[in-house]
């Protein structure tokens, strides 16, 4: 099935779709005041090693920009194909009920760029359940997938029939609509919301053993520091440590991290920033914090494992929500949680700890894909999924 345009929709020939400056590109989230995350910057093109990519506008003949998106592109091995990403974008009017009006013109244009599929990441959010609501369906076997929101998000849901009726399919879900969470980016997100509050608020919303952690570093002695980039091996030291402990492998280098914060902080210092918690002049946790506009990210969190009893990671949080804070976000987002809300397995940990800061869980769109027409196009589709299988 192809993202052809829907018969009930009128295609608006007079759409341009155009390759961007970083500066052009820039420039349009500055004057529209677009949401962009991290992801949809330009200098991300800079952290992705191994992807050539393009920045591109789009909008009315003779008009301004009404939408733009980083688009990142994998060359399939042994061909001149390339597989489309645009990661948490593109950055666009998902209110728009006629999306085939940007959207066809885009997705012509990737295709003539050699694209032979494509993968979305749009904006708008499904559901979000609050702290309390998730304390209270803790349970064996249960998963958030079962418990009610306490929010809905009308133009989610939207979105998701638009793409579907076109043909777009979300990642990792099978016929039934099940997800095996086959995305890049997380399904589930945990945000803490900023806006309209006060310090002494986001003190409150923290759980009794949030607040006592805090206090417990701080008597102990805790200190937490803004580091700079010659600490990036010791935030990938205890990165190695805490993957190891905690069963998981984010197959990041150290080069990695220092490409993200070099490319990150030349595009506005400050983007990114290293936080170190030490004790008795030990570095024993280091989380990353990306700042884009009214949004703040907690990106990645590494911790060792001594001393864990000193709490150094509640108190790098707490620092980095009030920095977050001072700095005018909307919202603190904590990134990627388990689904699980069985407490016997093992990933449940995680959405535990976030839980104590009295947020909010979300689930968001997720990730769309769908071949580019062509009999060509659909043959790679299958053999690229059929590669990252062996992947």
């Amino acid at each position: 099935m192809t993202a052809a345009p829907h018969p009930t929709a009128a295609v608006r020939p007079t759409t341009r779709v155009e390759t961007l400056t970083s500066e052009e590109y820039r420039a349009f989230l500055t004057r529209t005041g677009a949401g962009a995350g991290f992801l949809q910057l330009p200098s991300w093109a800079g952290v992705k090693d191994g992807w050539n990519h393009r920045l591109l506008g789009w909008g009315p003949e003779n008009g301004n920009l009404t939408g733009v998106a980083l688009v990142l592109l994998r060359t399939f091995p042994g061909t001149r194909k390339s597989f489309a990403y645009l990661p948490e974008g593109p950055v666009a009017d998902w209110s728009d009920p006629d999306i085939d009006g940007w959207l066809t013109p885009l997705l012509r244009h990737l295709r003539a760029l050699g694209a032979f599929a494509v993968r979305i990441g749009p904006s708008p959010c499904f559901r979000r359940w609050n702290a309390a609501t998730l304390k209270a369906h803790t349970g064996p076997g249960r998963r958030l997938a079962d418990v009610l929101a306490d929010e809905v998000d009308p133009l989610g849901t939207a979105v998701a029939e638009r793409l579907r009726s076109r043909g777009w399919r979300r990642c990792g879900e099978d016929s039934t609509g099940t997800s095996d969470g086959a995305d890049a980016q997380p399904r589930h997100v945990y945000q803490v919301p900023l806006a309209g509050r006060t310090s002494d608020d986001l003190w409150k919303g923290l759980n009794q053993e949030w607040r006592r952690n805090i206090r417990k570093a701080r008597a102990s002695g805790v200190e937490v520091v803004v580091g700079s980039a010659a600490d990036l091996p010791d935030f990938y030291r205890l990165l190695r440590i805490t993957e190891e402990r905690d069963g998981f492998r984010l197959g990041r280098s150290l080069a990695y991290y220092e490409r993200q914060y070099a490319a990150l902080n030349a595009e506005e210092p400050g983007r990114m920033k290293l936080y170190l918690a030490r004790h008795q002049g030990e570095i024993l946790a280091a989380h990353t914090m990306i700042t884009v506009g009214r949004r703040v990210w907690y990106q990645t969190g590494a911790s060792a494992d001594h001393r864990r009893e000193v709490r150094p990671s509640n108190a790098l949080q707490w620092r980095m929500l009030l920095d977050a804070h001072a700095l005018g976000a909307d919202v603190y987002d904590m990134r990627g949680i388990p689904s699980t809300l069985d407490p016997d397995v093992r990933a449940h940990g995680l959405l535990r700890w976030k839980l104590g800061t009295g947020g909010q869980a979300v689930e968001t769109s997720g990730e769309w894909e769908t071949p580019l027409s062509g009999t060509t196009n659909h043959t790679l589709y299958r053999a690229f999924h059929a590669y990252l299988a062996r992947r």
